[in-house]
């Protein structure tokens, strides 16, 4: 009789493990989108019906002054929108600023197509956000609500929907499979409904297929020329370190070692020492090859990954210093190293001189964008132009096509926020 083994191997629940937590992720991620589309939802249904308004009183002359403003108002909402899709997702192009005088914006192809998104996302952008905060909630209630019967009125309705009365243990029990099918709605639905509610603006909102990206094209030749510098700047560091430090220690190395040898038939005490000086000036050499192999891409990164390497730097900065790391996955390897640049530059300036007692160092990636944030409660006063190192930090991140936000009012407290797409 042959016996079949039933022994797993030792990662064999890893995948599993590792789908449940992305499902949980992209889930708790839609709700949040939908959310924060909400707020753009109520937004767009209150200049709906001014814009309604306006139209129903315009014979009276009302709504003509109403009108005058309506542009204006609408171009900001679709501004807003687009930097709200744009922090958990692809960026949103804008087009060329469309015009604010009535009679220019009713004839603006890009006006109407924000009107288009207006209705679009009044209406159905709205329900949605309601039911990225319903879900939730009804989720919790419904799968609670045994544990919560006995305190609950003998009249009141057991379910969210608002229908039926528990009045036995098995008929309150029964509840909680409807919370069960609110949460796999949610598992299964949430992405798909983020994404619904997205689309309008996406479409609409972003620059047409006619328009002129002139402006696009000159800051996408800026930011190459702004990496080609941070390159050639890189590399120039680099050949300094290694012509000014452990290229001067190999010749002192050497020197000595010619030295020693000539001496150590006639004075080997005096060779020993040659020898001993050497051997110290090779040592400082091997430390200094070793912090510019360092700087180029640290070795902690690809061993521990960008939470690893900003919790290293976190542990050696003279300041205490507080992380939150949430990178469930890799970066590209040139944007983990701008990472780890502005991370090290930020703390470095924050022991220097921002006179600080603590520091918090935030990471996140959301929807293929990583973003970082470094505050102190310092002095504040941080500009570019004083010598901190801020500017190489901006010519870094621009490379990458990524933001760079600085508020530093006198006082502090200091705050450094830098956004970076994942796989540039």
């Amino acid at each position: 009789m042959t016996t079949r083994s039933t022994t797993e191997a030792p990662g064999a629940g890893a995948g599993p493990r590792k789908a449940a937590a992305r499902t949980l992720r992209d889930a708790g991620a839609a709700l949040a989108q939908l959310a924060r589309g909400l707020g753009t939802a109520v937004l767009a249904l209150a200049v709906l019906l001014l814009v309604v308004l306006a139209a129903v009183t315009a014979p009276l002359g009302v709504g003509l002054l109403l009108a005058a403003v309506l542009p204006r108002a609408l171009h900001a909402l679709a501004g807003r929108e687009r930097a709200r899709l744009t922090r958990v997702g692809p960026e949103v192009v804008p087009p060329h600023p469309p015009p604010v005088r009535l009679r220019q914006a009713l004839t603006d192809p890009t006006t109407r197509r924000e009107l288009r998104w207006l209705v679009r996302h009044a209406t159905l952008g709205l329900v949605l956000g309601l039911l990225g905060v319903y879900l939730p909630i009804a989720a919790v209630r419904d799968t609670l609500f045994p544990l919560l019967w006995p305190v609950v009125p003998a009249d009141a309705t057991s379910t969210s929907l608002g229908f039926g009365t528990a009045r036995t243990w098995p008929e309150a029990t029964s509840v909680t499979l409807l919370g069960l099918g609110w949460t796999a709605i949610i598992l299964g639905l949430g992405p798909a409904l983020a994404r619904l509610q997205a689309n309008p603006g996406r479409r609409l909102l972003s620059a047409g297929p006619g328009t002129d990206l002139s402006l696009r094209v000159a800051e996408l030749t800026a930011t190459r020329a702004a990496a080609l510098d941070a390159h050639a700047t890189e590399l120039r560091r680099i050949e300094r370190s290694l012509h000014d430090g452990a290229q001067n220690r190999v010749v002192a190395v050497t020197v000595l070692l010619g030295a020693a040898r000539r001496m150590v038939a006639r004075d080997p005490a005096g060779a020993d020492e040659l020898l001993e000086r050497a051997q110290s000036a090779a040592e400082q050499a091997l430390a200094e090859l070793r912090g510019v192999a360092r700087s180029i891409l640290p070795p902690v990164l690809a061993d521990r990954g960008l939470a690893g390497a900003v919790s290293g730097l976190a542990a050696d900065c003279p300041v205490p210093c507080r992380t939150e790391v949430d990178v469930p996955e890799r970066c590209a390897a040139s944007v983990e190293a701008t990472a780890y640049f502005v991370v090290a530059e930020a703390l470095t300036n924050i022991a220097k001189h921002s006179g600080a007692r603590a520091a918090v160092v935030t990471a996140r990636s959301r929807g293929g964008r990583l973003r970082l944030r470094i505050e102190d409660d310092g002095r504040g006063g941080a500009h570019e132009d004083g010598g901190s190192g801020l500017a190489g930090i901006r010519r870094r991140v621009a490379a990458h096509d990524g933001t760079l936000t600085l508020a530093s009012p006198p006082g502090g407290p200091t705050l450094l926020e830098v956004d970076l797409p994942c796989g540039s």
